[in-house]
């Protein structure tokens, strides 16, 4: 019996040093105040899917007869940034990312983006922002001056906690297969 009460309050003790020893480190301090700054950046976006050299892929799409499918495509993409309209101006960087496609009717777009942006040359070289949000249904080839709005949730770098907005311009559709160039007006709101 006396051996058993050892073994008893043994292993109590071992029970209650876990806890104390267990402990992951952590430390909490009280942040200085920050100054928040605020970057507004201008570009273009051309996502390809036609050609010899494609910047966004088709990687699923549903088993349905819709030719092409829309609804429940999803691409992935790895989408130049310019400063001009033309694919042949300056390349700033790159957004790479998924998108898929929710609309059921074929004349509209509508699809849930997520892509991170990023600057490869100039003073954001290295630095990104993510976009992640809802690009609100429009017609495949939108009226002239149309402008969406996404959501900036995050970043990286100089753009180190941003949030904010971005307003698309699509700017040409140029053939059927689903090829866009879209003007970027970004507000980043970061530290």
């Amino acid at each position: 019996m006396e051996k058993q009460m050892i073994f008893a309050w043994a292993m109590i003790f071992c029970l209650a040093m876990a806890p104390v020893y267990g402990q992951y480190y952590s430390r909490t301090v009280k942040a200085g105040p920050r100054v928040e700054k605020i970057t507004h950046l201008h570009f273009y976006f051309h996502d390809i899917r036609s050609g010899s050299n494609p910047t966004a892929f088709l990687i699923a799409s549903p088993n349905i007869t819709q030719d092409p499918p829309s609804y429940g495509t999803l691409f992935a993409m790895d989408d130049p940034l310019t400063t001009e309209f033309e694919l042949t101006s300056t390349l700033v960087g790159n957004a790479q990312g998924l998108y898929l496609a929710l609309s059921r009717d074929l004349t509209k777009f509508s699809a849930v983006f997520y892509a991170d942006f990023t600057f490869t040359t100039g003073r954001f070289n290295g630095s990104s922002f993510s976009l992640f949000s809802r690009f609100p249904p429009t017609d495949v080839v939108p009226a002239p001056g149309t402008i969406r709005e996404m959501a900036i949730v995050g970043g990286t770098g100089k753009f180190r906690m941003a949030t904010g907005f971005a307003l698309l311009r699509p700017t040409s559709s140029s053939n059927t297969v689903g090829d866009a160039n879209v003007e970027f007006n970004v507000t980043l709101y970061h530290y």
